[in-house]
C-alpha cells in the first residue's frame, strides 16, 4: 500500500475505534449501503461537469466508502482491506490473458468476448464449489441498485440463453404493445386503475432499456444526458420569463402562458 491509502486505513480504524467516532461506530454495512450509492452518482455528476477537481474529491469520498466497509468487514471476521486489494488484483490478471498471458486479442470486442467466458466460468466453478442447483442465472443481480441498471443487466442476463427478441423491429411492436396497454389501464374504473397503471410503466420502462440495450447504449446515462438537457433548456425558459417580468408562478398557468413557454423552449434547442 502506499503511505496516503495506509493513512486512511489507519485513520478509518481509529474512527472505528473504542475512542472514536460515535457515528462511525454505529455503522454498518447495511446502513452504509445508501452513502456508496449517492457517492458514486457524486462521481458521475463531477464527470459529467468535467470538474477535474471535484471528480478528484468525489473518487476520495468513494475510496472512503470501500475502505469503511472493509474496516467493519474486518471487524466481523468476513474479510480485510488487503482480501479486497488481493481479490481485485488476481481478478484483472485472471480476465487479461492477453495481457498477463500467452493469448491475444486485438480489438476491444474481443476483449470484452474472453472477459465474459472467463467470468461464466468462474461462476459454473463457484456453482461447483457450492451454489444450490437449480438457482437462477439471475441470482447475482443486485436488487439494491437503481431499477434501470437491474432491468439491464436482466434483459443481459435472459439474452445470454437466448431469451431475447431477435429483431429491432420486434421491439419496436413490443413497445407499441405496452403503450396501448397504458392506455386500456388508464380507462380501467378509479379502483382498478392505480394499480394497473403502475405495473404498465414498468413494462413500458422496461422495453425501452431493452431498446437501449440493442443499441449498445446505457439507459442510466442516456437519461441522466436527458436530465442534463432539460435542466439547461428550462433554465433558460425561467431566465427568459424572468426577463419579462413574468417568473413562473405556479401550476395554474393559463393557455397563454404555456403557449409562451413551449416558444421560449423552442428558442432553449436552438441554442
Amino acid at each position: 500500500m502506499t503511505a496516503n491509502f495506509q493513512r486512511l486505513v489507519e485513520i478509518m480504524a481509529r474512527l472505528r475505534g473504542p475512542d472514536g467516532c460515535p457515528w462511525d461506530r454505529e455503522q454498518t454495512l447495511e446502513t452504509l449501503r445508501a452513502y456508496a450509492v449517492e457517492e458514486t452518482y457524486e462521481v458521475l455528476d463531477a464527470i459529467e461537469k468535467k470538474d477535474w477537481d471535484q471528480l478528484a474529491e468525489e473518487l476520495g469520498d468513494l475510496q472512503l466508502q470501500i475502505v469503511f466497509q472493509a474496516q467493519i468487514a474486518s471487524e466481523d471476521g468476513k474479510f480485510t482491506i488487503d482480501d479486497v486489494l488481493t481479490s481485485i488484483n488476481e481478478k484483472l490478471i485472471r480476465r487479461h490473458p492477453h495481457v498477463f498471458g500467452d493469448e491475444s486479442a486485438d480489438t476491444s470486442g474481443e476483449v470484452l468476448h474472453r472477459w465474459e467466458q472467463i467470468k461464466a466460468e468462474e461462476k459454473r466453478l463457484k456453482d461447483t464449489n457450492g451454489t444450490v442447483d437449480g438457482e437462477s442465472i439471475l441470482r447475482d443481480i443486485p436488487r439494491s441498485q437503481p431499477a434501470m441498471l437491474e432491468a439491464r443487466q436482466i434483459g443481459k442476463a435472459a439474452a445470454k440463453v437466448g431469451f431475447d427478441w431477435r429483431r429491432f423491429d420486434d421491439l419496436i411492436s413490443k413497445l407499441e404493445e405496452e403503450i396501448e396497454e397504458l392506455q386500456q389501464a388508464r380507462a380501467l374504473p378509479t379502483a382498478e386503475r392505480t394499480g394497473r397503471v403502475e405495473e404498465e410503466v414498468g413494462d413500458l420502462l422496461f422495453m425501452v432499456v431493452n431498446i437501449a440495450r440493442h443499441l449498445k447504449v446505457n439507459p442510466e446515462l442516456a437519461l441522466r444526458r436527458t436530465n442534463a438537457k432539460f435542466r439547461e433548456r428550462f433554465g433558460y425558459v425561467e431566465r427568459r420569463l424572468r426577463e419579462q417580468g413574468k417568473p413562473m408562478a405556479s401550476a395554474d398557468l393559463k393557455e397563454p402562458d404555456l403557449k409562451e413557454m413551449e416558444e421560449l423552449w423552442q428558442q432553449a434547442k436552438k441554442h
